[in-house]
């Protein structure tokens, strides 16, 4: 059994699990996005106080002034590979002294075109490499990729069933 440090990722995890125990209603919590659009296929997308834009190549009918929306998705898996390493070397006790996650996918137009029907609009398939080095063995460092595998939620939004709710309102 590995004994859990203290520190600041550690804490706020305890400090969750002490109010989730109190109450389950605190282990909810709902994330908020609204978009609107910007030139021929571009959109602002607001998160909270922040705003991203995004855009599409040329080739796709964009200007090519911000990431595609696929290209966003890759940032938001890296990004969420990136804090779950993290969180989870503290949590197991693990050191990490430098941290590089890269990913990729493939993409056949043909199924968001709606050439063929049978070809998914999305990624066929994602790539992630993550580069990690420190003191610790190997197995360690597979007992975290084990760990961040299971838990790290960008992941889990592509490799689960995720139900979308889609509401069209007009007028």
């Amino acid at each position: 059994m590995t004994t859990i440090r203290r520190t600041p990722l550690n804490d706020i995890a305890d400090a969750t699990a002490r109010a989730v125990a109190d109450d389950l209603a605190n282990a909810l919590v709902v994330f908020r996005a609204s978009g609107t659009p910007e030139g021929t296929v571009g959109s602002a997308v607001t998160l909270g106080k922040h705003t991203i834009r995004v855009d599409e190549p040329p080739a796709l009918g964009g200007a090519d002034t911000a990431p595609n929306p696929v290209e966003v998705y890759l940032a938001s898996l890296i990004a969420c590979q990136v804090v779950t390493y993290r969180f989870w070397a503290q949590r197991l006790g693990i050191t990490i002294d430098d941290l590089a996650v890269t990913a990729e996918g493939d993409l056949d137009v043909r199924g968001f075109f709606g050439l063929d029907d049978a070809i998914r609009p999305g990624f066929q398939v994602v790539r992630v490499t993550v580069r990690v080095s420190g003191p610790e063995t190997e197995q360690r460092y597979t007992e975290l990729q084990q760990a961040v595998d299971a838990h790290c939620p960008v992941l889990d939004l592509t490799t689960g069933a995720t139900p979308v709710d889609t509401t069209l309102i007009i007028g």
